[in-house]
């Protein structure tokens, strides 16, 4: 080994020790908060350094390789298919780490000439400089490369920002700002890129118009249908917004006793989380909301016609499988069946075409139900629950459907002593969520499940500020 290996080998033992101490011992447990943030912020620095010799290490290994046939590769003679994989088995990162430390390699390194043997200056060599200090990471390395990929301008602008964003990282910038992160220095050089590149957005654009698309694919064996596609930037910001309104940020959940709602924006929970009224993954949560946009278009009015009537989702089903709550329901088109909850909730929602049809396949009779909530019924409904009924849930009632309490099916009527308010979600699931719900003289109660209400007692709902400041004059 050479002085740099042995040093770096006694270092890491060392830090080991140090690790052990903080992890394993629990000696952080018994520091105030300034030593645990403290400890946070060096070993970033750490973290930071150690990536840098990492950089290093794979441009060296990059700039052998680029020199030699495959057989003499330092890749090929420790039985690798590529650089990224090398990365991998000697770091124990994962590929898209190792993605980005190539990517980092390719901004920093100082390759050198075939022809002369001379050292070149590096691509971003401010960034350079500040990795090797410890300033910034990989991520932040990688971040201000991706913004300058594609970038038009010369190189004596590039470099000038790359001055700039390296001042940034150490917290020299022209803003006096603190150290910029990683996703700061994004950023910045987004802007940069924007600035010293103009025009550079017009080819991307023109791009982006012919990879745009939406592909709706077939159902497949496990009952759900895959959506793939790209948006263009604007679409997807208005489909944001429209997720977004109707998703509510408000997600704190409801005082004691009532259900703990958890948001996670980042990634999707591969389990339910126990004690949470919303089990919900977030990625779920954006395709219930997605939902409740495409009835509200539906419901508009403003959507262009199909075979001379508003596009109306039709869901079949036998009479005697809904009324035994057996069997199977189908859409139109699809040879697969679906299940009769979703046609309960279809027909909650709309019309019912009652059609009969004799023995050889002759259609006898058609019967339309309208068993639509008028808005006069839906005003009033609204003035009493306030949003989706079920505690904790900050949907709206803009955005909620009106349920039959007692199903239209089994002789309930379409009054408002029959509907309550319910978001798409929780109207879906009405009978398989845990919830109850039932009149008692026209006022909603609800019951919930036993890990919200261990009592199971029926509770008068409501979310109507109006409704609960008569409830309040009601007791004082």
């Amino acid at each position: 080994m050479t002085d740099l290996a042995d040093a770096l080998k006694e270092l890491g033992d060392a830090l080991a020790k140090v690790a052990a101490a903080a992890v394993a011992e629990g000696g952080l447990r018994l520091t105030d908060d300034v030593d645990v943030m403290g400890a946070l912020a060096s070993a970033g620095r750490i973290r930071r350094t150690a990536e840098a010799v990492m950089v290093e290490a794979v441009a060296v290994i990059v700039d052998r390789d680029g020199r030699t046939g495959h057989a003499d590769r330092i890749t090929t003679r420790y039985g690798c298919r590529n650089t990224g994989e090398l990365v991998q088995r000697a770091t124990r990162v994962s590929g898209r780490t190792a993605s980005e430390i190539l990517a980092a390699v390719g901004a920093v390194q100082q390759p050198v000439a075939l022809s002369t043997g001379e050292v070149l200056p590096a691509q971003y060599p401010g960034m350079r400089e500040a990795l090797s200090a410890g300033e910034v990471g990989i991520d932040g390395v990688s971040a201000v490369a991706g913004a300058f990929r594609g970038c038009q301008a010369g190189r004596a602008e590039v470099l000038a920002a790359d001055t700039e964003l390296a001042a940034a990282a150490r917290g020299e910038g022209a803003d006096a700002a603190p150290p910029a992160s990683a996703d700061e220095l994004r950023a910045l050089a987004q802007v940069w890129a924007a600035y010293l590149d103009q025009d550079g957005a017009e080819p991307d654009d023109t791009r982006a118009l012919r990879r745009r698309g939406l592909t709706i694919g077939r159902r497949g064996d496990d009952g759900l249908v895959p959506l793939r596609g790209r948006l263009l930037p604007e679409v997807a910001a208005q489909l944001q917004l429209g997720v977004d309104s109707v998703l509510n940020p408000r997600v704190d959940g409801a005082p004691a006793p009532g259900p703990r709602f958890v948001d996670d924006a980042e990634q999707d929970q591969a389990e339910p989380v126990a004690g949470a009224a919303d089990q919900r993954s977030h990625s779920q949560k954006q395709h219930d909301a997605l939902a409740v946009l495409l009835t509200a278009a539906a419901a508009s009015g403003r959507l262009p016609t199909l075979g001379g009537a508003a596009p109306t989702l039709v869901v079949s089903v036998r009479a005697e499988d809904l009324a035994s709550d057996r069997g199977r329901a189908h859409l139109p088109g699809d040879d697969q069946p679906i299940p009769l909850a979703a046609a309960r909730h279809t027909a909650c929602t709309g019309a019912v075409q009652r059609v009969v049809v004799g023995e050889g396949g002759r259609v006898v009779s058609i019967t339309t139900l309208d068993r639509i909530f008028n808005h006069h019924q839906r005003k009033a409904i609204t003035l009493r629950d306030g949003g989706c009924l079920i505690p904790g849930c900050q949907v709206p009632p803009q955005w909620c459907e009106v349920h039959h309490v007692e199903e239209h099916s089994r002789g309930g009527r379409t009054h408002t002593d029959n509907g309550v308010l319910l978001c798409w979600f929780h109207h879906r699931t009405i009978d398989t969520g845990g919830w109850h719900i039932r009149m008692i003289d026209g006022i909603p109660h609800v019951r919930g499940p036993y890990w919200w209400d261990h009592t199971r007692r029926w509770r008068p709902a409501t979310k109507s500020p109006t409704r609960r400041r008569d409830l309040i004059a009601m007791r004082t």
